[in-house]
């Protein structure tokens, strides 16, 4: 087994309507960490941030996300306060798509996290996909 780079890393996510997008962003972020926690965003944090429930209620999600393989720990995300998250959990590396690169939130946040050692790492968006493209082909049909 080829040596990680990162020892815990740590990415979050609604995961609704898992689909290849959610798949890879798991499959690329354990590929660099020995161990992956994930923090799976609850339905009142959704609501606070997208103003909209997930289809799939987050038990549900939480459920699914627990059965891939790249998984190893599965966390509530409560709050967007990814250093409250670092407080709890020691990772030393966050995982994102990299469609939050650059924004006020995330800037923000790598600062803060690179101050106690923490890395941020953007992964490739998956084009073409994601739970809102899926909600709509839903509603159309």
């Amino acid at each position: 087994m080829q040596d990680k780079k990162f020892k815990i890393g740590y990415t979050t996510g609604v995961f609704d309507m898992f689909h290849i997008g959610h798949l890879n962003i798991l499959k690329r972020a354990k590929e660099q960490c020995e161990y992956l926690i994930v923090g799976i965003s609850t339905d009142e944090l959704v609501m606070q941030y997208k103003s909209k429930r997930p289809i799939i209620p987050f038990k549900e999600r939480m459920e699914i996300i627990k059965s891939v393989r790249y998984v190893d720990k599965v966390v509530p995300q409560t709050s967007m306060d990814k250093f409250s998250a670092w407080q709890i959990l020691h990772f030393d590396a966050i995982f994102h798509g990299s469609d939050w690169k650059g924004s006020q939130m995330y800037n923000e946040i790598e600062i803060k996290l690179k101050e106690v050692g923490v890395a941020m790492i953007f992964l490739p968006y998956t084009t073409g996909t994601s739970s809102t493209l899926l909600s709509e082909k839903l509603a159309k049909s």
